[in-house]
């Protein structure tokens, strides 16, 4: 079988600033109630992903281009570029800001703990 990604613009995403694009690669009734997203995120330069917690979930983001700003569950900010993994664990809290010139890009994968 082959789909085709469904892309989806995003005002404030997380209760953030700007615009960010999702292009869902599996929809989540696919994940067969083991997660509810799989998406490569295109935020644009000057967009933030608000500050969020994830409750009986995991959420790794690979970050595929670009630079970007990491805010840890301990409010921690640590730059990131492409190869870069950030793991959201269960119960933690989380952003990400894109204070570069370009694109940020990256992978998530939103599954139960």
């Amino acid at each position: 079988m082959v789909q085709h990604e469904i892309r989806e613009v995003v005002e404030n995403m997380a209760g953030g600033v700007g615009k960010a694009y999702r292009y869902h690669i599996v929809s989540a009734d696919k994940l067969y109630g083991h997660g509810r997203m799989y998406a490569k995120v295109v935020l644009q330069p000057g967009s933030t992903i608000g500050w969020h917690q994830h409750i009986h979930e995991t959420e790794p983001y690979y970050i595929l281009s670009g630079e970007g700003t990491f805010i840890d569950n301990d409010k921690s900010k640590t730059t990131v570029h492409a190869g870069d993994i950030c793991t959201i664990e269960p119960g933690q809290w989380h952003s990400m800001e894109n204070n570069g010139q370009e694109d940020l890009v990256f992978m998530a994968l939103i599954y139960n703990d």
